[in-house]
């Protein structure tokens, strides 16, 4: 199999990463035939995003620099990030920022007698807010933390990759079966569950995962990553081309260039919960 540079790694989670964000605006309109391929796409992003981002932590001379740095580009995305998305949630960066931060607790509390005890309730404690708030949830520190512990080098590139998809496939799995079990009753009036009812946790499962094309799209979405677990496996430690500043600005520019094109479309939208990104 062909082998891959970090150059050409991270620009396939970056392409993949535009064709997933660039379905919400339009996830109303959109046939289910490119649905299913735009959102599948995003499955690619952060699995291999999360390996080099541990080869960073493992690597910088200066992590605090590093943290400012995905909290400046993290910031800058904001605004993009809620109008192309059309939700409110802390965007990748933030998660990524999270992850660091329990990587260095990990490192921290493993050599000492007992407390890693303490550091699996500090990633219990914090995981809990990131469920709501944080894009790619708990699943991104668990996957970029997995990167990090497992010895093996052959596991570790290819296990995170197929846990994040496990995960996603679960939650997909769980909005289809809601979907299953709310719509009988929706405009039915049936005594086991009120219309009223129906219609308020099937909103709330649109409100986290989109319309019901967007939940089976999102069945495709863990085949991607683990795709994304055999490209890493196929990585050949090569840094290729220095591009750095080019995949930290990549980030809040592709999102600006959605929100602007989904503004002039009449298509931008915004909602307080979501989980899919």
């Amino acid at each position: 199999m062909f082998k891959f540079n970090a150059h050409q790694l991270k620009w396939i989670a970056m392409i993949g990463m535009f064709l997933h964000h660039a379905l919400y605006p339009w996830q109303d309109v959109l046939p289910l035939g490119l649905l299913i391929p735009m959102y599948a796409a995003g499955g690619l992003a952060f699995p291999i995003l999360g390996y080099f981002v541990v080869e960073g932590y493992r690597h910088t001379s200066n992590l605090k620099r590093y943290i400012l740095r995905l909290g400046i580009f993290g910031a800058i995305a904001i605004p993009f990030y809620m109008l192309s998305l059309g939700l409110f949630r802390f965007n990748i960066m933030f998660s990524i920022i999270v992850s660091l931060l329990l990587l260095l607790i990990y490192d921290k509390l493993k050599h000492k007698a007992g407390l890693k005890v303490v550091f699996w309730l500090i990633f219990v404690v914090v995981s809990i807010p990131m469920l709501m708030m944080f894009d790619w949830l708990f699943f991104a520190p668990l996957v970029v933390l997995l990167y990090h512990i497992i010895k093996s080098e052959t596991a570790r590139r290819i296990v995170p990759g197929v846990v994040a998809g496990v995960l996603w496939l679960g939650l997909s799995a769980f909005a289809m079966w809601g979907l299953s079990m709310v719509n009988p009753y929706l405009y039915t009036g049936n005594p086991m569950m009120s219309a009223e009812f129906a219609v308020q946790q099937r909103d709330m499962i649109y409100g986290m995962m989109g319309n019901t094309n967007v939940v089976i799209a999102s069945l495709f979405f863990p085949v991607f990553c683990v795709i994304a677990a055999l490209l890493i496996k196929n990585f050949n430690g090569e840094r290729g081309k220095r591009a750095k500043w080019l995949f930290y600005s990549f980030y809040p520019i592709h999102l600006a260039v959605i929100a602007v094109v989904a503004l002039i479309t009449g298509f931008a939208s915004f909602s307080v919960f979501g989980l899919g990104a």
